[in-house]
């Protein structure tokens, strides 16, 4: 096999570790984000001009957006490793990450100091999971019994949960 090419992108290999890691900052920062835009930012919205009120408003789903699609590449890099499913079907188009749209600087310079923080936190977590998904290696987990037992239960417990 020939060494790699400096000039090549480094590929990430998305560990269990980096996978929860990722994902309690992404359920940290939905609730900090639920917690303003639908709580404590409404007197910061009724402050704005018109203009800035709608781009608030758009900033809020554009948050959403890109939490939620962080959230669901997570879920599925879990479901690799738990053995739910394939890697080759966690490369699958449909489950890479979605695409979400950049905020406009000019609209987020407006905003209260606090809705500004909530959305470069989103736009940067966006960023490094991106990278993550352009540079992912996503190998199938080795089917211990152990391991094939604990996705089972986990799965069970989520089912007996919610059903």
């Amino acid at each position: 096999m020939s060494e790699s090419n400096d000039e090549a992108a480094p590929e990430a290999r998305i560990t269990p570790r980096l996978i929860d890691a990722l994902y309690t900052e992404a359920m940290l920062l939905a609730d900090e984000a639920r917690a303003y835009f639908d709580e404590e930012g409404r007197d910061d919205r009724q402050t704005l001009e018109p203009f800035a009120r709608v781009g608030f408003a758009c900033e809020s789903l554009k948050v959403t957006t890109r939490i939620m699609h962080i959230v669901a590449w997570l879920l599925t890099h879990r479901a690799v490793e738990t053995g739910e499913i394939r890697a080759a079907d966690g490369r699958r188009p449909e489950r890479r990450l979605g695409n979400a749209a950049d905020s406009d600087p000019a609209v987020i310079e407006q905003l209260p100091e606090s809705a500004q923080r909530l959305i470069n936190a989103s736009a940067d977590l966006y960023s490094r999971v991106k990278r993550l998904d352009d540079g992912q290696i996503l190998e199938e987990p080795a089917q211990s019994p152990a391991r094939a037992l604990m996705g089972r239960l986990e799965r069970d417990l989520i089912w007996n949960r919610n059903g």
